[in-house]
């Protein structure tokens, strides 16, 4: 006797990295901050409100763009990055933003490098200090895809804070 699943039930996700087709439409989107990419447990909600329950392999965070899966009979859910509160960093004096990235890595600030200008998480401190050394910042609403540091592969390392050296000095 088949079972079926009641629709309010999450769905459970145990799979990850899977190919799918080229041009291939997710059936479930899964939106997920910087920091909800890095936690590989617990019960989510996709764009539709269908809840699913991550019960990844431990392992690096999930990546915009990664596909997932319950069983191969399940549909499709693909990882995207949600919109956040971000800070957008700009200066005319390339030294200046170079000076201000290295004063938020000071800090252990999250930080998504572009070309001519950083991007972080909205805070209001970090604003007036960036201000005050004469850098423009605007809020803006985008997805965050943060550096993942230097103790940890370029892709699939967790971009919050999650490197492996002590902090005791």
């Amino acid at each position: 006797m088949a079972s079926s699943e009641p629709a309010d039930r999450p769905l459970v996700l145990r799979e990850r990295g899977l190919a799918a087709s080229p041009g291939a439409v997710p059936a479930l989107v899964l939106a997920l901050s910087a920091a909800e990419r890095t936690q590989l447990r617990g019960l989510r909600c996709t764009a539709c409100g269908r809840q699913v329950l991550l019960q990844l392999p431990r392992g690096s965070a999930l990546e915009p763009g990664e596909w997932l899966a319950a069983t191969a009979a399940e549909p499709l859910v693909q990882v995207r990055a949600a919109a956040e509160e971000l800070l957008q960093v700009r200066s005319a004096d390339p030294l200046a933003l170079l000076q201000a990235a290295y004063h938020l890595g000071n800090r252990h600030v999250a930080m998504e490098i572009r070309a001519g200008e950083l991007r972080l998480l909205a805070d209001s401190v970090l604003a007036h200090l960036l201000e005050h050394r004469g850098l423009q910042v605007d809020q803006l609403q985008a997805p965050f895809q943060p550096e993942s540091g230097a103790y940890g592969p370029i892709h699939g390392h967790s971009p919050i804070h999650g490197h492996g050296h002590s902090h005791d000095h």
